[in-house]
């Protein structure tokens, strides 16, 4: 049986504090980069990216973090990154199955004590890494038990009703997605651009089920700033919420200014994937259909009819990772999160030559606010006898 192929972490985007960004040098980083963190950067299995620093997890259960705070920690089996909390989960000391949830103040670097702590029961053992069991609960901020999950505000702790059967949990700027068994989507929290996905722009106190959604059974879930995606089992892409800076893949007014706005069902890419030509006139000569706001699900197509599997969002950018090891990227780029050696925000699915230009299939993708972080490995050779 053939080994596992190595696989190795990229990052592009903001890097302005100093945190694990590729090389980290500078303010930012154009085009994806190996990233470096000391003594372990061929071992981090989860990344958390905050805006002003990031949180490496290792599979030996190391804790690094980067940028305007530092430190790090033994015995970790996850960690979740904000600007207001930084939660980690610890593995027990005893031989049972529970753990220690912590939060701490990000600038205390882990020294002292946590702001509080609580022992939860891990009722389900979850594999570290980019390919774990996706059946089970999904990583911080859920907690393993998927009963309750941690918030940046009071209260920390959250429970969740039993009956919603979580799998994976989403925080955005102001809202949340949950994922449950059954592969429905629920919402909750702030809904002032649309994020929630009713139709509305009203906000709920309560989870609620994208009714828009019932019956095509999700995947994945993806909590952007202000914006929502989620990938069904079939590998469609559904996506609502602000489209400030094109991160929904639809017309946007700020870039039509600039000329990059592509209208109508203009894909991106031409059938040989090089990149389609740019228009800000409607496929009748009449102005363009600028979208703002989208507050239900609208189904997005990949170029080149690409299935989606992976799905993760900035505060205003999207990534998505597809069956055959592929990345694409769009919305703001200025300061490079989107890969693609510039600073261009884009309305449209545009792919991350460089993994297809180094033979590297890209298995996982986490954003932060205003980077972006990519597991990949080496593409499988060809056998000729």
């Amino acid at each position: 049986m053939a080994g596992e192929r190595p696989g190795a972490w990229f990052g592009f985007g903001f890097c302005g504090f100093g945190q694990a960004l590729g090389s980290g040098r500078g303010r930012q980083v154009y085009s994806p980069e190996p990233l470096e963190v000391p003594g372990a950067s061929l071992d981090v299995c989860r990344v958390s990216a905050s805006w002003s620093y990031t949180a490496t997890v290792t599979r030996g259960g190391r804790l690094e973090l980067s940028g305007s705070v530092s430190g790090s920690a033994g015995g970790c089996r996850d960690a979740w990154a904000s600007e207001a909390l930084l939660v980690v989960l610890r593995a027990g000391t005893g031989s049972d199955s529970g753990a220690e949830l912590q939060a701490w103040a990000p600038g205390s670097s882990l020294r002292g004590e946590p702001l509080w702590a609580q022992t939860v029961v891990l009722e389900v053992e979850r594999k570290d890494g980019p390919g774990g069991d996706e059946t089970q609960a999904g990583p911080l901020p859920l907690l393993p038990c998927a009963s309750a999950y941690v918030s940046p505000q009071p209260p920390f702790y959250r429970p969740l009703a039993p009956t919603l059967r979580a799998r994976r949990l989403e925080l955005g700027a102001e809202h949340a997605l949950l994922l449950d068994a059954a592969g429905q989507v629920f919402s909750w929290g702030g809904g002032r651009h649309g994020q929630l996905g009713h139709g509305t722009l009203e906000a709920e106190r309560e989870p609620r089920v994208l009714e828009a959604l019932q019956g095509l059974p999700m995947a994945e879930v993806a909590a952007g700033g202000w914006h929502s995606v989620c990938v069904s089992e079939t590998g469609d892409i559904y996506i609502w919420g602000w489209n400030e800076s094109g991160q929904l893949a639809l017309p946007a007014r700020s870039l039509a200014e600039d000329g990059k706005t592509i209208t109508g069902d203009a894909p991106g890419l031409n059938e040989d994937g090089s990149e389609a030509k740019r228009a800000t006139e409607g496929e009748d000569g009449g102005p363009t259909p600028f979208i703002a706001v989208q507050p239900f699900p609208a189904l997005l197509d990949l170029p080149l009819g690409s299935d989606a599997v992976k799905a993760s969002c900035g505060s205003r950018h999207t990534a998505v990772v597809t069956r055959t090891g592929e990345l694409y990227t769009w919305g703001w780029g200025k300061y490079g999160q989107l890969g693609h050696k510039d600073t261009t925000s884009l309305d449209r699915p545009c792919r991350v030559e460089y993994f297809v230009d180094k033979q590297l299939q890209v298995r996982t993708v986490s954003c932060g606010p205003w980077n972006t972080y990519v597991f990949a490995v080496e593409k499988e050779k060809s056998r000729h006898m």
